[in-house]
């Protein structure tokens, strides 16, 4: 029987943004694919801070629906990560590398011209179960 995907869905990080059309994240063929996810902290409206705390946010909303899922920051496979300005890039590289272990997954960085509510990261991730 073919695998169908399911929707994983924790109270331990933001939803879909402005309620948009999306799933935190979904479990399919043996991997987690996680939606972008903001540097928003629970109930709050704006995004604020550095890049640095922007990044650590995402890790621990990252962190909290690759638990839902039965996975973790270990199982990371794939990244990318969505920058307002590259000249940040070793600030947001410095938090990113705490997290991501001694055998970091693959990553794309690239450079956007805006982010929803100003924020100035946004990384999406792709777990093995």
């Amino acid at each position: 029987m073919a695998e169908t995907k399911s929707v994983v869905r924790t109270d331990r990080a933001p939803g879909p943004f402005q309620g948009a059309p999306y799933s935190q994240a979904i479990r399919a063929v043996g991997f987690v694919f996680v939606s972008g996810q903001l540097g928003l902290k629970l109930g709050d409206e704006e995004i604020s801070g550095s890049i640095a705390e922007q990044t650590e946010q995402i890790f621990v909303n990252l962190r909290a629906i690759l638990e839902e899922a039965g996975t973790g920051l270990d199982r990371l496979v794939k990244t990318t990560v969505f920058l307002v300005d590259l000249g940040e890039f070793a600030a947001m590289n410095e938090v990113y590398a705490r997290h991501v272990g001694d055998a970091p997954p693959a990553r794309a960085t690239v450079e956007v011209s805006a982010l929803p509510s100003g924020a100035r990261v946004e990384i999406e991730a792709i777990a093995a179960l």
